[in-house]
């Protein structure tokens, strides 16, 4: 078996191409990253049960058969992530990220391998009630250029599978809990994990504390791309992929469970119309998937590692 990691040494992808070595030993798994984020960490330690090679490319600028040629599955990870800063970046997010997934969707056209494209719960954006994959298209209601960019990934896809007979299938994670070497601190619970590691105020959206959030385990996050390519969905479907739908609340009650004297800051952000959400994992879980029943492992794991370098750190 051959599997195409892109964006690798990321906060999924340093996590999935451990995990990728159990789940599919023996495998030949090709890392694509341009390394702009600078995480050579992410390929140190990797297990001796798969075949790896490193490349250092960018996917929107190099020739992508040679690599995708005899490959099964093709993992997209790699794009501009920031959702809160892609304000500022609108035009640079959206030129990245859909020139990416437009250029590995065409090579995975040439080379005839599955492609799964990582989307986001945040494409949702704002609703009333839970919403699920079968919603209606005027319930998508993104949020951020990010998010709106991730919904023009998903139309295109959606349209090279109709018209080229692309083999794809879209994840739309939830907001990723969980370490990993080349995890990230400007996701909500990481962000508050650090803080309340170091003893800082958890810095909160005015308008988030009551509202409800989609949250993705890292771990269950691997473990769904590995059940992803043994099952060999069918092209063109989507799946909500999620642990919990929480409140900014229920996290912090979390992380006082580990650090009880947590002090609370609230803040204005640009993100400020942004309603309460929950998605449905159903569809996804009708498969045969089980979820994590919580993020508190997770969200224990952050602030244990955090605290082991409190005692350094100068404030």
């Amino acid at each position: 078996m051959k599997i195409v990691i892109t964006g690798a040494t990321g906060h999924i992808g340093s996590a999935l191409i451990h995990q990728f070595a159990f789940d599919f030993p023996g495998a030949e798994i090709v890392l694509l990253d341009n390394m702009k984020t600078q995480r050579y960490c992410s390929l140190f330690n990797l297990p001796r049960t798969a075949q790896y090679s490193f490349v250092e490319i960018d996917v929107c600028t190099s020739d992508l058969s040679k690599f995708f040629n005899g490959a099964d599955t093709v993992v997209h990870l790699a794009a501009l992530t920031d959702a809160a800063n892609s304000f500022e970046n609108a035009d640079l997010v959206k030129k990245n990220n859909l020139e990416a997934t437009s250029r590995v969707a065409k090579a995975c056209i040439e080379s005839q391998s599955q492609m799964i494209l990582l989307s986001s719960t945040s494409v949702y954006g704002t609703s009333s009630t839970t919403v699920s994959e079968d919603c209606l298209i005027t319930d998508l209601n993104p949020q951020s250029p990010y998010a709106e960019t991730k919904l023009k990934e998903e139309n295109l896809v959606e349209t090279m599978v109709r018209s080229h007979g692309l083999r794809a299938v879209i994840c739309r994670f939830g907001t990723i809990v969980g370490t990993s070497p080349g995890m990230r601190f400007h996701t909500a619970v990481n962000k508050f994990c650090w803080q309340a590691a170091l003893g800082l105020p958890i810095t909160v959206w005015t308008t988030a504390y009551d509202q409800k959030r989609p949250y993705l385990d890292l771990r269950d996050a691997t473990r769904a791309l590995s059940f992803l390519i043994n099952k060999q969905s069918s092209a063109g479907l989507i799946y909500n992929i999620l642990s919990s739908n929480s409140t900014v609340c229920e996290i912090t009650e979390i992380i006082r469970k580990f650090i009880p004297d947590i002090e609370i800051n609230f803040i204005d952000n640009m993100i400020m119309n942004q309603l309460s959400y929950e998605v449905s994992n159903k569809r996804f879980s009708d498969l045969g998937f089980s979820f994590s029943d919580g993020l508190d492992t997770r969200i224990g794991e952050t602030i244990n590692l955090l605290k082991d370098a409190r005692s350094f750190i100068c404030l």
